[in-house]
Formats: structure tokens, C-alpha cells, sequence
């Protein structure tokens, strides 16, 4: 009994927290500590959901094409990194410290020189979401590749099997815990990164609805836009563990959000 009610505690906890929250939030709105013009009442902030949502699911589809492409060229890139550094020592000792560098850069510092450099199309909002999940594909990647069973890639080697082999059967299989590790950081990044990059200009986007709306000083249609990024977030990183579950049936407490 006392077990199955530690469950129900443990289940609804994060409902809990999420509850009090929203009761926080609605205090300070409700008694004016917060003007209600800086901090719209959670109330406010679906009502303008929902009477907004044509349009931000008009702006969302814009969004989201700019952060599946970078998403997609940031995987195959960090894929491709990841395998020359576990294969090559030097490649690694030249480019790691460089990897690393390039995150300490604020996105929001490189944003206006891509907008300046490509313009305001959708080609440096790609390239943004690129620079933001590259890294922790890369990382994820080269830390699974290089945490492979060495003695099972000595057996192999005193079997005379090749480099592929040894990636085919030790080292890949190895990394994909790993991989998708990094790819739920990823696929938030993705979707972040695309809005901020919006910000800076553009035509289309959750990023550039949520210029036009600060200007009109509706606080309550930004807060929208905050809580249709973070459910696409949400719903990525569990669609990440649904994919992860199909590929690692075996690791089931492991696909656990």
C-alpha cells in the first residue's frame, strides 16, 4: 500500500509543480504585483492562444521547416565530426578545442552577422539552428563511440576484422545510447534557436509574430507564442523517446521520460 502510494506521489508530482506554478503566476497577476500589462493572467494567455491560433500555427509551419533542415544538416554534419575525431587522434587534438570555442559564442551575438551575411531568408535561420545542434550531436556521438567495449574491439582486430567491422558491430551500436541523448538536447535547440533567429528579421516565423505583437504591447500573445514553443519542445523530445524505444527495445527504463 505504502509503495503503490509513493507511486501516485512520484506520478504526480511534476502535475503538482506545474499546478503551483500556474497558482503563483495567476497571485501575482490576480493582485496587481506584477502589472497585468507585464504579466498576463495564465486566463489571458490561453484565451489569446486559442483566438490566435490560426495564426500561430500559420507562422509554426515556417518555424519548424527552418528547424527541421538545420536540425537535419546539424546531425548529418556532427555524424561525420564525430566519426573522423573517434578515427583519426590528430583530427581530434586539431578540432575539439575549436568545437568547443565555437559554444562559448552567444547565439544571440552570431544571429545578426548571419542575417547580414545571407540576408533574411530562411538560409540563416538554417544555418543558426545548425551552429546551435551541432554540438551536442557531436559530443553525444564521440563520447558512445569512444565508450565501445575495447576488449571486444581487440577480439575483433585478433580476428583480422576491418575498420568498418569494428564500427559496424562494436562502436556504432555502442554510441546510440548516446546519440539520442544529444538529440532530444537537439531538437529543443532546433526550435529555440529558429525563433531567435526570427527575431533579428524575416517575413514569417513564430520569431517575427512575436516582434510584431511586442510592438502592439500584447504581452499576452508573446506568452502564447512562449507556450506553443515549449509544447512543439515537449512533443519533439517525447517523439525523440518514441524513436529511441523503436530503435533500443531493450533499454526500456532508459526511454523513461
Amino acid at each position: 500500500m505504502t509503495r503503490k502510494f509513493q507511486s501516485i506521489i512520484d506520478s504526480a508530482s511534476k502535475y503538482i509543480a506545474i499546478a503551483l506554478l500556474l497558482a503563483v503566476w495567476q497571485v501575482l497577476s490576480y493582485t496587481g504585483t506584477v502589472p497585468e500589462h507585464m504579466l498576463p493572467s495564465p486566463g489571458d494567455v490561453i484565451s489569446a492562444f486559442i483566438s490566435e491560433l490560426p495564426l500561430l500555427v500559420e507562422n509554426s509551419r515556417i518555424t519548424l521547416l527552418e528547424a527541421f533542415y538545420g536540425l537535419g544538416v546539424g546531425v548529418a554534419l556532427g555524424f561525420a565530426v564525430a566519426v573522423l575525431m573517434d578515427r583519426y587522434r590528430a583530427f581530434y587534438k586539431a578540432f575539439y578545442p575549436v568545437l568547443v570555442i565555437t559554444q562559448t559564442v552567444p547565439t544571440v551575438a552570431i544571429a545578426p552577422l548571419l542575417v547580414l551575411w545571407m540576408g533574411y531568408g530562411m538560409a540563416p535561420k538554417v544555418a543558426l539552428v545548425v551552429i546551435v545542434t551541432f554540438f551536442p550531436i557531436t559530443v553525444g556521438l564521440l563520447d558512445g563511440l569512444k565508450s565501445a567495449d575495447s576488449d571486444a574491439i581487440e577480439l575483433l582486430k585478433a580476428m583480422n576484422a576491418t575498420d568498418w567491422q569494428m564500427f559496424r558491430h562494436i562502436k556504432l551500436p555502442s554510441s546510440i545510447p548516446y546519440f539520442f541523448a544529444g538529440l532530444r538536447i537537439a531538437v529543443s535547440y532546433s526550435v529555440v534557436g529558429a525563433v531567435i533567429s526570427e527575431w533579428l528579421g524575416g517575413f514569417e516565423g513564430l520569431g517575427v509574430y512575436m516582434i510584431r505583437v511586442k510592438k502592439s504591447y500584447s504581452f499576452d500573445k508573446m506568452f502564447a507564442v512562449i507556450l506553443l514553443v515549449s509544447c512543439i519542445s515537449l512533443l519533439l523530445m517525447k517523439l525523440v523517446s518514441v524513436l529511441k524505444k523503436a530503435c533500443m527495445p531493450w533499454a526500456k527504463e532508459e526511454n523513461k521520460l
